[in-house]
């Protein structure tokens, strides 16, 4: 099959053999795809690997032939955004987090969109744990597994002032008393699912309290093995 002009985001590269390179891209019509790119360490390929580190927009045409692309060609759509300290440590996650949940050659353009308009918010210094939010709602929506942030999993309305946890089958469960399940550790205010749902930016302290919320969705997602970028995150907290 060929592929051509594909407007794709770059997760991930990683040398192969001498001269080549093994690239992860998120694309709109095809879904992820994994490209192999020959000859891209020679004198002659410096612009093309330029073009294929993470995060990088290119369009690209290649041949698929089972598992991998062959690549035939790419070029860099913008300039990719310079990120540096906890930005960087998001983009990596923003990245990994699509590699590990994004299925191979199935297009889901709303996950595209979504990627898209993040990377474009961190480019410009947006806040970054209201970005990522936003950004895992979309996803988890856009891969068909995502639920009603305004109501409970008992039919009632969302409280503002309670709180909740968040299943990856039964949604979002009121949190009853402090004995309730895990405590208010790893629990979101209703006041934030409100405000993820209508796309508002919560105050500080509710949007905190969706962090761990959203990950134990994501973790129930992904399986045993977790994200390495949770753990540089978490090895950063407490560094700080």
């Amino acid at each position: 099959m060929q592929i051509e002009a594909e407007p794709g985001f770059v997760l991930h590269a990683r040398a192969y053999r001498e001269t080549s390179l093994l690239v992860e891209v998120l694309s709109l019509n095809h879904g992820r795809i994994g490209v192999l790119a020959r000859g891209v360490s020679s004198a002659k390929g410096q612009v093309l690997r330029a073009a294929l580190q993470p995060l990088q927009w290119i369009r690209l045409d290649a041949q698929q032939r089972g598992e991998l692309a062959q690549l035939r060609g790419a070029e860099a759509l913008d300039a990719a955004p310079r990120l540096h300290g906890h930005a960087m440590l998001a983009g990596f996650y923003l990245n990994e987090l699509v590699l590990r949940l994004a299925p191979r050659h199935d297009p889901v353009p709303e996950l595209y969109r979504s990627y898209g308009e993040t990377r474009a918010r961190m480019a410009v210094g947006a806040p970054l744990a209201w970005s990522l939010r936003r950004f895992e709602r979309d996803l988890l929506d856009a891969l068909g597994v995502g639920f009603d942030l305004e109501t409970a999993s008992d039919g009632q309305p969302i409280d503002p002032a309670a709180r909740y946890e968040l299943d990856a089958h039964d949604g979002v469960r009121r949190l009853l008393s402090e004995r309730d399940g895990r405590g208010r550790r790893g629990t979101a205010t209703g006041a934030a699912l409100l405000a993820l749902a209508n796309d508002q930016e919560p105050a500080t302290e509710d949007l905190a309290s969706l962090r761990l919320a959203m990950r134990s969705v994501l973790a129930q997602h992904l399986g045993v093995r977790g994200l390495k970028s949770w753990e540089l995150m978490d090895d950063l907290a407490r560094r700080g």
